[in-house]
C-alpha cells in the first residue's frame, strides 16, 4: 500500500504538470509518510496478533493510520474548493488515492477469498 500510494501520487503529478515550488518532491513525502505508518502498522500487529488476522483488517488499520498523519500534517482535502491551487488539488488527491488504493487492496482480497473458496468445495 506504500508503493501504490507513492506511485499515485507521482501519477497525480504527472496529471499536474507541476514541477514547481517544492511540489515535485511530494512523492517522496508520500513514501516517508507511508513507510512511517507502515512500522506503526506492524508494532500494532505485532501487539495485537490475535485482532488482526486478515489482510483487509491490516489494510483498513493501515489507511485509518495513513488519514491521521495526513490530517495532522495539515493536508486539507477541502482547501480545493475555496482555493483552487495546484497544490489544493494534490491534497485533495492525496486523500482520493488513498481510497483507490485501500479499494483496490479490498477488490484483490475480494477475488482471492472467492478463488480459495472455491478451492476449497472442490
Amino acid at each position: 500500500m506504500s508503493f501504490l500510494n507513492a506511485q499515485f501520487s507521482e501519477w497525480t503529478l504527472c496529471f499536474l504538470k507541476e514541477k514547481s515550488d517544492g511540489i515535485a518532491l511530494v512523492p517522496i513525502g508520500v513514501l516517508v509518510e507511508c513507510i512511517i505508518v507502515t512500522i506503526v502498522s506492524f508494532i500494532t500487529i505485532l501487539i495485537f496478533r490475535k485482532n488482526y488476522s486478515s489482510v483487509l483488517k491490516i489494510a483498513v488499520l493501515f489507511e485509518i493510520i495513513y488519514l491521521i498523519t495526513l490530517i495532522i500534517s495539515g493536508t486539507n482535502p477541502l482547501a480545493y474548493f475555496s482555493n483552487k491551487t495546484d497544490a489544493g488539488l494534490l491534497a485533495l488527491f492525496l486523500y482520493v488515492n488513498s481510497l483507490v488504493v485501500f479499494l483496490i487492496i479490498f477488490v484483490f482480497n475480494l477475488l482471492y477469498s472467492k478463488i480459495i473458496s472455491s478451492k476449497i468445495k472442490n
